[in-house]
């Protein structure tokens, strides 16, 4: 799941309705993901090999149902596979909190904070904002824009990148 928001950048709510169906597709050479994205816009992603390691993990020898399953609990209803229940976006939250916890990040994290932060990451190893933006699944690049964290990192600063260009360097 982690990988889900923190690579693919996915939100919440699709990363918990990803099935092991959507992602069996070859495309061009490329292990895709189907999902249907926020406003009911279906999109298709590839998938990278440490991403689709770990979904194959989770998968085991499952080829349909959702792909993450938890063990039956309380009175959590069960899907067709009778073997859990899959999540949403609240399990997910609570996901994320557990693993920051774990892992004592002093401040507030949600899925939410890992799409922000695969956005910023994909900006800072320099990914040219269209494809950035195709990645957030974002129609107007200036929310892409909202999203980088490091936009006020002076060491990104275009007049480092013009005067090495006019040093000829």
């Amino acid at each position: 799941m982690a990988y889900l928001l923190g690579i693919n950048a996915l939100r919440a709510s699709k990363a918990a309705a990803v099935r092991i169906e959507d992602y069996i597709d070859v495309l061009r050479g490329h292990r895709v993901l189907h999902l249907v994205g926020k406003g009911n816009k279906p999109a298709t992603m590839p998938l990278t090999v440490p991403v689709l390691r770990v979904l194959e993990a989770c998968r085991g020898e499952r080829s349909s149902a959702p792909l993450v399953l938890h063990p039956l609990a309380g009175n959590r209803s069960t899907d067709a596979t009778s073997t859990g229940w899959c999540n949403d976006r609240r399990d997910v939250y609570r996901m994320v909190q557990r693993i920051a916890k774990s892992a004592r990040i002093p401040r507030h994290s949600s899925p939410h904070s890992l799409r922000h932060a695969a956005i910023t990451n994909a900006l800072d190893a320099g990914v040219p904002l269209r494809d950035a933006q195709i990645l957030a699944r974002h129609a107007d690049p200036r929310t892409t824009e909202h999203y980088d964290r490091a936009r006020g990192n002076l060491d990104r600063h275009g007049v480092h990148f013009l005067t090495a260009y006019v040093a000829g360097v």
